[in-house]
């Protein structure tokens, strides 16, 4: 069996590092599901507003 390769640690760094005040928010991945639902609903709500 072959091994796997793993990166280290410290040589991986986040997507997005948000620091403001006492909150601190790290995203490594965005997750597939997330941004199919962010495209869906911004194009269903761009479809209802250009029909107004």
């Amino acid at each position: 069996m072959p091994k796997r390769t793993t990166m280290s640690e410290s040589s991986t760094q986040p997507l997005i590092e948000l620091r403001m005040g006492g909150v601190h928010l790290t995203v490594e991945r965005v997750p597939g599901w997330l941004i199919g639902l962010i495209t869906t609903l911004g194009g269903a709500g761009l479809t209802w507003w250009t029909q107004q």
